[in-house]
């Protein structure tokens, strides 16, 4: 399966789409919509978002890039905001291809390093991001003191 991955605006119909499902699955995991610390992205603050598309023209993946500004993780970083899969698309390298443009957006944007967080609760989600080269770092900014926090960091 091939996929289009392309720059799309956050408020755009199809990246709305995948954030929504993305909303459901973790409040039907972690049992209520309170499960974000902090501010949540948006269009003013999330500057590089893309989606992928399979061939048929299906939104299948999202992520986007917010630029940060916390001492704690450091200058010149980036965090991974609104990761997601279509679960039709699990298991079939689109993840992989998104979270590798991002990173390649990280770069043109000046980035050296991207954090991200995501749940205890979602194994699938760690056990992916330590594959692909992240490791663990201690919770940053909002996510400080949330038990359900797990943050990951890698150079780019």
């Amino acid at each position: 399966m091939s996929w289009t991955i392309t720059p799309t605006p956050f408020d755009h119909p199809d990246a709305e789409a995948l954030r929504r499902a993305q909303r459901a699955e973790l409040d039907a995991r972690y049992g209520s919509d309170d499960h974000e610390p902090g501010t949540p992205p948006s269009a003013a603050d999330v500057p590089v978002f893309v989606v992928a598309r399979s061939d048929d023209g299906r939104p299948v993946a999202c992520g986007g890039l917010r630029p940060l500004a916390d001492a704690v993780v450091g200058p010149d970083t980036v965090e991974v905001k609104r990761m997601y899969v279509d679960p039709d698309a699990r298991g079939s390298g689109v993840a992989t291809e998104v979270l590798r443009r991002l990173e390649d957006e990280a770069r043109a944007l000046g980035a050296r390093r991207v954090v991200l967080e995501t749940g205890t609760l979602q194994p699938d989600a760690i056990r992916f991001y330590e594959r692909e080269g992240y490791e663990s770092i201690p919770l940053f900014g909002s996510y400080v003191g949330s038990a359900e926090s797990v943050c990951f960091a890698r150079d780019v």
